[in-house]
């Protein structure tokens, strides 16, 4: 006797689903919002409803998420957002696995959308579905019908095990789920607040209210939740415009406590010992490339270099052809030993190595984040567990590495998202092939470039101590002498500590003292004119007051022509000290391509009273391509003010027409600035360029000129006298500033 039986999963499967299967809380959320992405929406809408100020929940609780997707009509909601494990998008993908806007289709479990009910108990759905034309394309107007999917599963316990107390066997099948169907009322065009931008809301879309909250929520995960949304896109892609998503506490925009995008971009474009950008690996041969701080490199995992790399010989000597697929790469390479003087373009202070330690190697999946490669405690690469049970100095630590692996469906079909979305599952160790292959990748650097400049860097430090003089050459001489007194020793060794501490306060002081040198200057410069503008403005104000009390009515016309000269007037003022402003500290670290005229303008406008009274004549000539580098507005203000205002100094010293010319070449990356003054003394020449020595007597500084090579040195610029005919444009002093990477 046999009988045929089916399978009848209990209600509690739904919370081993969305309540086991998904992480937390913070997880749930993001999946939902990528739901939304998968549904072409451009942007979403997170409201944390009737929760306290730090995001503790009451009673009355209630998340609402909203997006202007493709929404779903009746058939979609009944025939497939109901059915677990739908293979809908498996199906889609099959025949196009692109959305309409040309996203790639992220899930294809089906499994994601009961992150929901991580959330809390009762569920709301309300969709409006886009239209179609006869061909079958989106087009910009919503179907008539309005969809509402209901889950109310308050009667229930945590873990379906009883209704409304009483403990009885609850399967799937006896959960009633109630569908709607209404005219448009919720999803209507209408105005919707984002930020501080009102946008016209589309008549389709999705928004999923779920009250009976179940999680604890805080401030901090909120601010977590906004940080991974920030990552769901790759996190050096500065433009993610298609796609914005906004979270709001009742009426109030949420503001994470820490913008970190700016900051780090800024350190991985200025300390990041190694930029390899541009990286490919072909899994067809093994062939590897990347661009190594602008430099193409090019490697076959045969090349004798690679074979004697610990993970690579057994694809040497098999000539294994991995089974990953092909993928593309960028990784930044930081120097956490870096000190400020023998290292001061690679140091890194406090703040920038805890933001650096927030990030690792991510992995992006067409365009999307695969979780939870890349978070702080994942070391799904294995360099700290090589680092402890191999050696330490042959391999990268993970927290000295940002970066970001590129794969998609297409190229690397076998490395797929397991279930509960933590990672990747391993299918015929393509998982393991593709972890050996990115070992190997970086298993070159270090051995390789990053060795070198371990070497050049030791070097270095041994020129610099030479060059710091006597005393610690001194401690270390006495230490070698008396290191059989161990009460000598331990003095000797307390006073190195403490001389090494007092230098580097000093050497903090000497930067804070650099970066700081030119805005007294330019205030000094700019003061005399800032003061005339507001006198001026101040006695066309004080007129208008005066008439105000002689007549009775205005002449609107006469009255807007004098607030206008008055306008104009404080704009100028306005100018001016936005343009001292870059140079304060707190704009300092904004690293960006600038025009180099740009900036040259800005100072021969700082210095356009001076230079009239002078009878200076400024001459800028351009070639047609323009002068772009990349540093800060600061630096560049800094070193052309002080060239300006010696050139201005000395000119002032000539009997004859006094004239400074500028050649701003982009073609060769580099600036001549000349002048026709009396030029610098041969005495002069070998000590122009260092600190407090000056040409002008006890009317000058001595920083002007140490500064600005100081501060062009640490984007490897150079500033120097001319040395050949060609590059002296005027009879006086020519300075030829070099904005050509050597690297």
């Amino acid at each position: 006797m046999s009988e045929k039986l089916t399978i009848r999963p209990y209600a509690r499967l739904i919370t081993m689903l969305g309540d086991q299967l998904i992480k937390n809380e913070v997880i749930a959320l993001v999946e939902l919002i990528k739901n939304s992405y998968d549904a072409d929406a451009s942007w979403v809408k997170v409201s944390f409803i009737d929760f306290n100020s730090d995001y503790s929940s009451n009673d009355n609780s209630k998340i609402i998420i909203e997006d202007d997707g493709c929404g779903m009509d009746a058939d979609i909601l009944r025939n497939h957002w109901l059915n677990p494990a739908t293979p809908e998008k498996l199906r889609r993908k099959k025949v196009n696995a692109r959305t309409a806007k040309g996203r790639i289709l992220q899930g294809e479990k089906g499994i994601g959308r009961f992150a929901v009910f991580k959330l809390g108990k009762n569920i709301k759905i309300v969709s409006r579905r886009q239209q179609k034309n006869e061909d079958g394309k989106f087009i910009d107007r919503g179907e008539n019908k309005e969809n509402t999917l209901i889950y109310d599963f308050s009667k229930y316990d945590d873990n379906f095990l009883s209704e409304n107390g009483q403990s009885r066997d609850i399967f799937l099948e006896n959960l009633e789920i109630e569908l709607l169907q209404s005219s448009p009322q919720q999803i209507v065009e209408k105005d919707v607040t984002l930020g501080i931008t009102k946008q016209k809301r589309k008549p389709y879309g999705t928004i999923i209210e779920i009250t009976g909250i179940k999680t604890k929520w805080t401030s901090a995960k909120v601010n977590k939740v906004q940080k991974e949304i920030g990552k769901l896109q790759p996190i050096f892609q500065h433009n993610t415009g298609d796609f914005t998503v906004w979270i709001y506490n009742n009426q109030n925009i949420h503001e994470a406590q820490e913008r970190y995008k700016e900051k780090l971009y800024n350190c991985l474009e200025n300390n990041a010992v190694f930029q390899i950008t541009d990286g490919f690996y072909s899994n067809e041969n093994n062939n590897v490339e990347f661009k190594l701080n602008g430099e193409l490199i090019k490697f076959n995992f045969e090349n004798e270099e690679i074979k004697g790399l610990r993970k690579a010989k057994r694809f040497a000597e098999n000539k294994y052809k991995p089974d990953c697929g092909s993928f593309h790469f960028e990784f930044y390479i930081f120097d956490f030993n870096a000190d400020s003087e023998s290292s001061p373009k690679y140091y890194l202070g406090m703040e920038e190595k805890k933001m650096i330690r927030e990030h690792r190697i991510y992995l992006y999946r067409d365009g999307i984040r695969v979780m939870p490669y890349g978070d702080p405690d994942d070391d799904w690469l294995r360099l700290d567990m090589d680092r402890g049970t191999v050696r330490a100095n042959e391999f990268f630590s993970n927290d000295q590495i940002v970066g970001c692996v590129y794969i998609t469906q297409k190229d690397n079909p076998k490395l797929i998202d397991k279930t509960n979305r933590e990672g990747l599952i391993e299918e015929d160790h393509a998982l393991q092939d593709f972890i050996t292959v990115l070992q190997i990748i970086l298993g070159y650097l270090r051995s390789k470039p990053f060795a070198r400049y371990l070497i050049d860097k030791e070097h270095k430090k041994l020129i610099n101590s030479i060059k710091q003089g006597k005393p610690l050459e001194l401690i270390e001489t006495a230490k070698k002498k008396y290191s059989g007194d161990k009460n000598i020793t331990a003095f000797l060794t307390s006073f190195e500590r403490s001389y090494s501490q007092e230098r580097k306060v000093l050497q903090d002081r000497i930067n804070k003292t650099e970066n700081l040198a030119a805005v007294g200057l330019s205030v000094e410069t700019a003061s005399h004119d800032v003061m005339l503008f507001l006198k001026k403005g101040l006695e066309y104000i004080d007129s208008l007051v005066k008439e105000s009390f002689i007549g009775e009515t205005f002449d609107a016309k006469e009255l807007t022509s004098r607030l206008t000269l008055i306008r104009g007037t404080f704009s100028m003022v306005e100018t001016m000290m936005k343009d001292i402003q870059l140079l304060f500290p707190s704009t300092k670290s904004k690293t960006k391509k600038i025009n180099v005229k740009d900036i040259i303008d800005k100072v021969k406008s700082l210095y356009r009273r001076q230079f009239k009274e002078a009878c200076i004549n400024v001459n800028i000539e351009s070639t047609v391509h323009p002068l772009i580098v990349k540093t800060t507005d600061a630096v560049l203000l800094q070193v052309f003010i002080n060239l300006f205002d010696n050139a201005l100094y000395w000119l002032k010293t000539v009997d004859r027409e006094r004239k400074i010319n500028i050649i701003i070449d982009g073609d060769k990356q580099r600036v001549i600035f000349s002048d026709n003054g009396p030029g610098v003394k041969d005495d002069d020449i070998n000590y122009i360029f260092e600190a407090f020595y000056s040409g002008k007597g006890e009317e000058g500084r001595g920083l002007g000129l140490y500064i600005a090579r100081q501060l062009l040195d640490r984007y490897d610029y150079t500033i120097d006298l001319a040395e050949f005919s060609k590059d002296r444009i005027l009879e006086g002093a020519n300075f030829v500033l070099e904005f050509a990477r050597e690297d």
